[in-house]
């Protein structure tokens, strides 16, 4: 089964790389972007067909390595 984690900062959160991004696209003349945040988007293979246990096993990657739960969130998409 493929699973699509995506993890991004949490609200309030500083982006020091979002703003990079930011100023980056402006420098290259893209002026309509307002704000820029970055996040990771992790693809799973899983050797299991039951979406159910399938989520349970991400959500326990997520809060153990994947996201630091502190500052960010993650949603996981079964593929």
């Amino acid at each position: 089964m493929k699973a699509r984690v995506t993890v991004t900062l949490k609200a309030g959160v500083l982006d020091p790389q979002g703003k990079a991004i930011e100023g980056g696209l402006a420098a290259l003349g893209f002026s309509g972007v307002e704000s820029v945040r970055q996040g990771k988007v992790f693809d799973v293979d899983l050797a299991t067909a039951n979406a159910e246990t399938a989520r349970a096993d991400l959500a326990e990657m997520c809060e153990k390595l994947l996201a630091n739960t502190v500052i960010e969130n993650y949603a996981i998409e079964i593929l």
